[in-house]
């Protein structure tokens, strides 16, 4: 009879044991359902913030590259301006 109720406490605490972990592990997964959705949230958000940068990239890209001959230009006159004062 004693060995019965052994059991029967040890199945008891073997049960609640699993109940607790079970109930810890939904916790745990709510939470990060939470974390997940307000990521998802940010993610529209910053979707929306550079849905206009490829237009903007195009004009930038443009300016850079007026800008690169310029450079070129100014990189060529100092080079003769070097060779001259090498002399």
């Amino acid at each position: 009879m004693l060995l019965w109720w052994l059991t029967l406490a040890v199945v008891a605490i073997v049960v609640v044991v699993l109940v607790v972990y079970l109930v810890l592990i939904i916790l745990a997964l709510r939470k990060a359902d939470r974390h997940v959705a307000e990521l998802a949230a940010g993610l529209r958000a910053v979707s929306g913030h550079v849905a206009p940068l490829p237009e903007h990239l195009a004009t930038i890209n443009g300016a850079l590259t007026a800008l690169r001959g310029g450079l070129l230009s100014a990189d060529r006159h100092l080079a003769g301006a070097v060779r001259t004062f090498e002399r």
